[in-house]
């Protein structure tokens, strides 16, 4: 099975970066059952928090937590995180806090290495 990692790195809402990249995570799971990690940074952590309603268009909570229910790992920076003040915010189901260290592991392990 071919191991992907996705990072993301742009807002979540703030143009259709992040929306592609989930859109071809989801595609990828369904058609090729491919092992998903995805890997959240700077202002794409905040697509990881729970309670998202957006006003219309696409709701990137739920896209996320249907990644995880198909198996897909997605972590969101820790220090991405603290530097937005969101430690003690609810996340999304499944989205967990990552490190650096993880991100490096997942990056040499990877088959290749996509970023959005």
């Amino acid at each position: 099975m071919q191991k992907l990692l996705f990072i993301f790195n742009s807002a979540p809402y703030g143009n259709e970066s992040f929306f592609s990249g989930l859109r071809l995570a989801l595609q990828i799971q369904e058609q090729h059952k491919a092992q998903l990690k995805l890997f959240l940074m700077s202002d794409s952590v905040t697509a990881g928090l729970r309670k998202q309603n957006p006003s219309e268009g696409y709701n990137l909570q739920q896209m996320l937590e249907i990644l995880t229910a198909q198996g897909a790992i997605i972590k969101l920076c820790k220090t991405c995180i603290n530097a937005r003040g969101m430690t003690e915010l609810p996340l999304a189901d499944g989205v967990e806090i990552g490190t650096l260290i993880e991100l490096a592991d997942w990056t040499i392990e990877a088959d290749k290495v996509l970023n959005f």
